[in-house]
């Protein structure tokens, strides 16, 4: 599975962003996806995951409620909207495939996702 990100850029804090990540290969939809993030100076760390049919979805407290995870499993691509962007929300973000199709404590962890896209950067300006 290759996976590509896009949508990332520059906004004001408040503003929104949509993130996409497009995969490739037939057995997108039977995988868990999830979004990381990894700002400057810190380790990547969790965003939202989302099992393999859009059924189940899981959040890190620190965006639940401003970001919203989904899947278009016919276009093979799954999406992060980013709602109501702080400062803090500035890193590179990262999509990611596990063959374990169900979330699980494996989808919230790096070490967990056997497929990664090269990143896209958001910037959030105060």
């Amino acid at each position: 599975v290759q996976l590509q990100a896009s949508g990332g850029g520059l906004v004001q804090a408040g503003g929104s962003l949509r993130l996409s990540c497009a995969a490739s290969g037939r057995t997108f939809s039977s995988y868990a996806m999830a979004w990381f993030r990894q700002a400057p100076g810190k380790e990547r760390e969790f965003v939202a995951t989302i099992n393999w049919s859009g059924g189940s979805k899981y959040y890190a407290n620190s965006v639940k409620g401003r970001f919203t995870i989904s899947r278009d499993n016919a276009n093979n691509t799954v999406y992060l909207q980013m709602n109501s962007l702080k400062p803090e929300d500035t890193a590179v973000y990262y999509c990611a495939a596990s063959t374990v199709p169900d979330i699980a404590v494996v989808t919230t962890t790096p070490e967990g996702m056997d497929y990664w896209g090269k990143g896209t950067q958001v910037t959030v300006s105060s």
